[in-house]
């Protein structure tokens, strides 16, 4: 398929449902992620979208949006898992670790449960009610210690805010899981939600080695406010979808760069099921003959 057809047919879905992740389009389309981003940054560079996480929407979208946790959970389901296994590694014993809000965190939370002796300290509502349920049916995970931060919550369940921040100044920890919004070589971690920002610094600070856990779609992804540079990270854990730019990229500002690896069975699971992307190409091919894109703005 010439690459202007493909762009066509990629911003027909956007236009005709809003937006559209990039694992749906690889899928429906049968190229691989790396082809549908460039297509996804050759219709950013027209005007004719916005790259967000995972995706792109229509133009005007704002960067202060912010997903709901349940929303973002869905999204990548088998690289978080990944990630938190290779992140999980990282833990020793009887150490005291931070971990901030969100779904990557999240499926790490699930594997720190087993890890003896550890403490916990979060600004994740999710975090706190898994590991809580976990220690009362894991007897191994009872010395285990959970300590919520307070705070205001956010939209996708973080407790953000003047309390928040200053129980984390008073902290110590051995080790920060950090997740992100975006990340990007230029605007550095990003997030839509400016108190969040504030205590993710916070949670830096508090820390003596910091670890950002971030799936490959959140690179490129810029939100509202900038909380650190990449020089700032420690350790990047990321999945093998991860292209080389983005690698090489990261092995020049960031100490330590982790891949997860993601069987391709397995991230197939992450698309939508249904039409294979011959039958979405074929259905979407009526459509362009009403609306075709200026031959000039495509590649």
């Amino acid at each position: 398929m010439l690459a202007r057809h493909r762009q066509a047919l990629i911003l027909q879905e956007i236009r005709g449902s809003g937006s559209a992740r990039v694992s749906e389009l690889t899928s429906r389309l049968g190229v691989s992620d790396m082809t549908i981003r460039r297509d996804l940054e050759v219709l950013a560079r027209a005007g004719f979208i916005d790259k967000v996480h995972g995706g792109a929407v229509l133009p005007g979208a704002p960067t202060s949006h912010e997903p709901g946790f349940d929303t973002k959970s869905t999204l990548q389901q088998s690289a978080k898992a990944a990630i938190a296994r290779a992140a999980a590694e990282l833990v020793t014993p009887g150490s005291a670790i931070g971990l901030s809000a969100g779904t990557t965190t999240f499926a790490l939370a699930e594997r720190l449960i087993s890890i003896p002796g550890v403490t916990i300290v979060t600004n994740s509502v999710r975090v706190v009610s898994l590991l809580r349920a976990g220690h009362a049916a894991d007897h191994s995970a009872r010395d285990a210690s959970v300590v919520l931060t307070g705070g205001i919550r956010t939209p996708s369940d973080a407790l953000v805010g003047s309390i928040a921040d200053l129980t984390i100044r008073s902290l110590h920890l051995d080790r920060l899981f950090l997740g992100c919004h975006g990340v990007d070589p230029v605007a550095g971690l990003t997030t839509p939600n400016l108190a969040e920002a504030e205590t993710n610094r916070a949670f830096m600070l508090a820390a003596r080695k910091v670890t950002v856990v971030a799936d490959h779609t959140k690179w490129g992804v810029v939100g509202l406010s900038s909380f650190a540079e990449l020089t700032d990270v420690d350790t990047l854990v990321s999945d093998s979808g991860l292209g080389a730019e983005a690698r090489a990229l990261v092995a020049e500002r960031v100490g330590q760069l982790v891949i997860a690896d993601v069987p391709a069975w397995q991230a197939r699971q992450d698309t939508r099921p249904g039409q294979s992307g011959r039958e979405w190409e074929a259905g979407e091919q009526a459509a362009l003959s009403a609306e075709q894109l200026p031959p000039a703005a495509l590649s």
